[in-house]
C-alpha cells in the first residue's frame, strides 16, 4: 500500500477487545462464579442439616417408643433407661442416644408417672431432644 494512501485514509485501528474490556469481562465472570458457588455451598449445607435433623428425629422417636415399652422402673429417675441400640448403617455413624427420667413437675416422689427425655447427639453435639411421659401400668 503506498504511503500517500495511508496518510490520506489514516491508519485504521485494529479490531478486537481492549485490555480494559477484557478486565471488566473477567470481573463480571468472577462475580457470577462466586455467586453460583456460594449458592451451591449454601444449598448443600442446608440439605446436610435437614438430613441430620430428620435422622435424629427418627432415632429420637424410636428411642422414645423403646423407653415407653421398657419395664417401668422407680429407680429410673436416678439411673435413666438404657437406650435402644443405634442401627449400624452408614446413615447413623456418629449418633448416640441418652434417655433420662425425671419426676413430673409438682410431684415430690415417683407416683407412677415419669417425664422421659430422649437426647440424640451427633459427634458429641446435641441435635434434638424429645420429651414424653411414661406411666406405671
Amino acid at each position: 500500500m503506498p504511503l500517500s494512501r495511508i496518510i490520506r485514509n489514516g491508519i485504521r485501528p485494529e479490531s478486537g477487545a481492549t485490555l480494559l474490556e477484557t478486565v471488566v469481562a473477567l470481573a463480571v465472570l468472577g462475580t457470577v462464579a462466586v455467586t453460583f458457588l456460594t449458592g451451591i455451598y449454601t444449598t448443600s449445607k442446608a440439605a446436610f442439616l435437614a438430613d441430620t435433623r430428620a435422622t435424629a428425629m427418627s432415632l429420637a422417636q424410636s428411642q422414645m417408643e423403646w423407653a415407653e415399652n421398657t419395664t417401668y422402673s422407680y429407680n429410673a429417675t436416678a439411673t435413666g433407661y438404657p437406650p435402644a441400640p443405634i442401627p449400624s448403617g452408614k446413615d447413623y455413624i456418629g449418633y448416640s442416644a441418652n434417655i433420662t427420667a425425671t419426676l413430673v413437675s409438682g410431684h415430690s416422689s415417683d407416683d407412677g408417672i415419669q417425664k422421659i427425655t430422649v437426647t440424640i447427639k451427633r459427634s458429641g453435639a446435641d441435635v434434638i431432644k424429645l420429651e414424653g411421659y411414661k406411666r406405671h401400668p
